[in-house]
Order: C-alpha cells, then structure tokens, then sequence
C-alpha cells in the first residue's frame, strides 16, 4: 500500500501516545494529518512526513477518520468546541482515557454534531504501538469500526467489544484493576521478603509463577460466579481467611505495611458472616457487587 492509496487520518493530540500513534500511521505509508496545542510536538512528525494542520478544524477536514487521544474527555469537547470545529461526516475515534458513562456521553455528543464515534481503550505503553502487543479497545458500531478497521491494524491487535460505547471504558478500569492489584500484591510480597534480606529480582520469577497459576484458575470461577454457585471443590472460604490472618500476622510481626491483608480478609470475614464461609473463593463477588 502506498501514499497515494492509503486512506488518510487525522491525529489530534500529540503526547506520548499521540506521537507514537502518528508514527505508527507514518510507518504505514498513511497520510498523517497532526494537530497539537504545542506546535513543537509536531516536530519530529512533520520530518517523518507528517503535515502540520494549522487549526484543529483544518485537522478534522484533513481526513474522514480523526484520532482523538488528549488528557481527559473535558478537553476533548474543549478541543472540538460546541460548534467551531466541523464534525459532520467525521468519524472521530477518541482514544482519550475517562469513565464509560463519559464515553456514552461523547457518543451521544458526537452524533448531535453530525459526526460518527468510536470510543477506545489503549492497553499498551508507547513504544508497543504499531506491534502485537499493543491491544486496542474499540466500541461502538460494528459498521464504523469495520469501516476503518484496515486503517486501525496498523496500530497494534484490535479488539471490538460491542455497540455500547462506553465499553472500552469499562474493560480499561476492569483491566487497571487488575494490574494494579497484580502489583499491589507482589510489592507487599516483596517486603516481606525483604525483612529476610531476600531482593525483589530473586522474587519476581516465583511471583511470576504464581500469577500464572492462579490466572489458570480463572475460566473455572468464571463458570461459578456466572452460575451463582460457589462449591468449596478446592478450598473453603472459612479455610482461607485462616491463612488470610497469617498473613496480617506475618506483615505485622515483620514491621511491614498490614493494610492490604487485612482488607482482603475484612471482605472475606464479611461474606463468612453473611453465610458464605463453607463456599470456594469466588464467592466473594457478592462483596464487590454490593456498593459500600
């Protein structure tokens, strides 16, 4: 595929991520429309081939399909204005983090302008854009996202998740909850390690390990929290807050931070005192479900 070809596009938002999507296109021979408050950002770009639009306006009628990805969803209706820039016959892809009742409310905003939406979610750091590892979250409809999805593989592995557009919010928080969780329990892991002089290099394969099997598990208590039945075909929830209080019992005797196993067990002593103690694990989602 060449230059003259190629669909063209439009990225507004040249941040780290905004540069590396722009490149991305640029490396596959699309015509690269960029637009960025600091012109400067641009610099590279444009010597890579990109063109430089003046106005964001001039941006967005550049190319049938713009690439939104700024700071937070209040500075894309900022960017965009209530009617100085021209939307209609648009399709915009906002690739902006924010919440799924945000995404609901740019489609919806998108669509009084004239313009078609896709909202979308970039699980990936910068320097993954452009390859495999770059998973992509789209939502919205499936004809605009086949439309362009030629376009889009350049950017890494798309997933399409629904015509609900606030999905790809959604599955974003989900998945940070789970990195950060991942983290959160290696670090205190690792401090406990620490106090017997153990470094957090010789950890991190063990810990690798164990967040494997333990993903292994998942399709299993899938199949349970799906079914609402919690069988106790591996372990009990009564057994595992005992080794819960080891745990807070160990962190504290060790002078390390407590807070994380004792709320982990304050959820699991919760769902035993509403009945649930002879159930498996998954039980818990009765916890998370309920607002507190």
């Amino acid at each position: 595929m060449n230059n003259r070809t190629a669909a063209p596009v439009t990225v507004i938002g040249l941040g780290l991520m905004g540069q590396a999507l722009a490149g991305a296109f640029l490396k596959a021979g699309r015509p690269t429309t960029v637009w960025n408050r600091t012109a400067s950002k641009a610099d590279q770009l444009v010597a890579g081939g990109a063109r430089l639009a003046p106005t964001v306006g001039d941006a967005l009628q550049a190319s049938p399909l713009t690439i939104i990805c700024v700071t937070d969803y209040e500075a894309v209706r900022e960017l965009l204005g209530e009617g100085e820039s021209p939307l209609e016959g648009t399709t915009l892809i906002n690739l902006t983090s924010g919440t799924s009742a945000q995404a609901r409310q740019a489609a919806q905003w998108a669509a009084r302008r004239g313009a078609r939406y896709l909202d979308g979610a970039i699980m990936a750091v910068p320097p993954a854009i452009g390859t495999a590892e770059a998973v992509i979250l789209h939502s919205g409809p499936r004809e605009d996202f086949e439309a362009h999805e030629q376009t889009l593989q350049v950017l890494g592995t798309l997933t399409y998740l629904g015509a609900d557009p606030g999905l790809a919010s959604l599955y974003d928080a989900a998945g940070l909850t789970m990195m950060w969780s991942i983290l959160n329990a290696w670090l205190q892991g690792t401090a406990l390690l620490r106090t017997a002089g153990i470094d957090a290099a010789t950890f991190a394969p063990f810990a690798r390990e164990l967040a494997t099997g333990v993903a292994g598990w998942l399709p299993g208590y899938a199949e349970q929290v799906d079914s609402g039945s919690f069988p106790a075909e591996v372990s009990a929830l009564e057994t595992d807050v005992r080794a819960m209080a080891h745990l807070v019992e160990e962190s504290e005797a060790a002078g390390v931070n407590a807070e994380l196993p004792k709320l982990i067990k304050a959820i699991a002593d919760r769902a035993i005192a509403a009945g649930h103690g002879g159930e498996q694990y998954p039980v818990l989602i009765e916890e998370f479900v309920t607002p507190r």
